[in-house]
């Protein structure tokens, strides 16, 4: 593959010269490549699980796309050279992640705080809270509150929990196109 910088020939071109090469336009830069060969033979459940993903993928861009406000949140956060569906395409590709739980501060008291670091490709929409005795009864329930631009979210207890020992605590993050992760931690 080639690539060509500022050559007032190429400059701008796009697209197939024959059946030999291929022209592409990639941040200003024009790309120079032999022609892509057709796939052969049959594909793997892998590639057809991942070939699913995107099909679902590309219909939640274009239908996140009609709606103007969604639209300008993904054009806003596209790099240079990416498009506002290049950016939902991805957004949709990717669940969010829950990195760290911090109960430092948790002792089982009202207004007790649960700090949870959650990050994304695009944004992080809800993370909610759950805390379970150890029974499985539950002893509250509710949403975090985003912290530091969403990447911390924080919660703050509403219940008293007497007895901490082997309690659950289950944290949920979801993103725009309603991924959700989960992830769940012992006292």
């Amino acid at each position: 593959m080639a690539e060509s910088k500022n050559n007032i020939i190429t400059h701008g071109l796009s697209g197939k010269v024959g059946d030999l090469i291929v022209f592409r336009n990639r941040n200003g830069k024009t790309i120079v490549a032999s022609k892509p060969r057709p796939h052969t033979g049959e594909m793997t459940d892998a590639q057809k699980a991942h070939q699913k993903v995107f099909q679902q993928a590309v219909i939640y861009a274009k239908s996140a796309l009609t709606n103007p406000e969604t639209k300008q949140a993904y054009k806003d956060a596209a790099d240079e050279g990416e498009s506002a569906y290049n950016v939902a395409v991805a957004d949709f590709m990717h669940a969010p992640d829950i990195d760290e739980i911090d109960l430092s501060k948790y002792t089982g008291k009202v207004g007790d705080t649960i700090t949870i670091t959650v990050t994304d490709d695009f944004m992080v929409q809800e993370v909610s809270v759950t805390i379970l005795n150890v029974d499985g009864s539950e002893v509250e329930h509710g949403l975090a509150q985003s912290a530091l631009g969403g990447l911390q979210w924080l919660y703050t207890a509403t219940a008293d929990n007497l007895s901490l020992t082997g309690d659950k605590l289950v944290i949920r993050a979801s993103d725009r196109p309603g991924h959700t992760s989960e992830k769940k931690e012992t006292l």
